[in-house]
């Protein structure tokens, strides 16, 4: 009777053993494939480089350098446009000639003396120098730093304008202004201003059908925006669509 007993005990310690063993098993597999704890130093990791051309990626070329003091450190930091190589991407337009339709994008670098840290990267949020403007030529992009803000603009000649305007917060620039101008040749129609700041938006709208330039007369509307969250330059995906004419 007591061998039996002896052989049971023996048998449920060596059960036990192995359902323990499973079970740290199975933990140790489901903290590995879960990403907010593999990830958590690899998404505070900052990339660095001694030289601004290390951080422009493979199939892309720099289409245009912008220097400016973003975060107020006396330091020129250094902003990329960069633009993609892709062969299939360039044209033969009927009337044009030769096109290439490769986008563009943006690499923001922070001048840290010895080297430079990288602030923001979005590839193709800009389009084409060489896109079709129909009856007109496509807006003209340009870019600036100015008193540790970036003002990305589009020009569109005697139609007017729409800029854009950016400061480091977050880790990353966040959208913070917009100011648009809606001409007919050199006569204002509609201004457009918004604070995303304070979620407020401001439209000036002439009333004066006949005016010639500087003969404008604005009737001005306040209003309240619903947007609360700050817009990020590495999330905007196209900045062609990016309006706020409806906010």
């Amino acid at each position: 009777m007591n061998k039996y007993l002896t052989l049971i005990g023996i048998l449920l310690l060596l059960s036990g053993a192995a359902a323990c063993k499973k079970e740290k098993q199975t933990s140790t597999v489901e903290t590995l494939n879960n990403p907010e704890e593999i990830s958590e130093d690899n998404a505070s990791t900052v990339e660095k480089g001694k030289s601004p051309e290390e951080f422009v990626p493979k199939g892309y070329v720099i289409f245009d350098t912008i220097y400016g003091d973003l975060n107020k450190d006396k330091l020129d930091d250094l902003l990329f446009i960069i633009k993609g190589t892709d062969k299939s991407k360039v044209i033969q337009d009927e009337n044009r000639g030769q096109l290439d339709r490769n986008r563009r994008g943006i690499i923001v670098l922070l001048n840290k003396n010895e080297g430079y840290e990288l602030a923001v990267k979005n590839y193709d949020c800009f389009s084409s120098e060489n896109e079709d403007g129909g009856a007109y030529f496509a807006p003209e992009l340009s870019v600036e730093i100015t008193k540790d803000k970036l003002f990305i603009s589009y020009g569109y000649g005697r139609y007017g304008y729409w800029q854009y305007m950016f400061r480091l917060q977050d880790n990353d620039l966040a959208l913070i202004g917009y100011d648009s101008s809606s001409n007919n040749g050199p006569v204002v129609n509609v201004e457009t201003s918004i604070n995303f700041l304070t979620r407020k938006k401001i439209t000036n709208v002439n009333t004066n059908e006949n005016a010639d330039s500087g003969e404008e007369v604005f009737e001005k509307t306040e209003t309240k925006i619903v947007r609360s969250k700050l817009m990020k330059l590495s999330e905007i995906k196209d900045f062609d669509e990016l309006r706020f004419f409806d906010e």
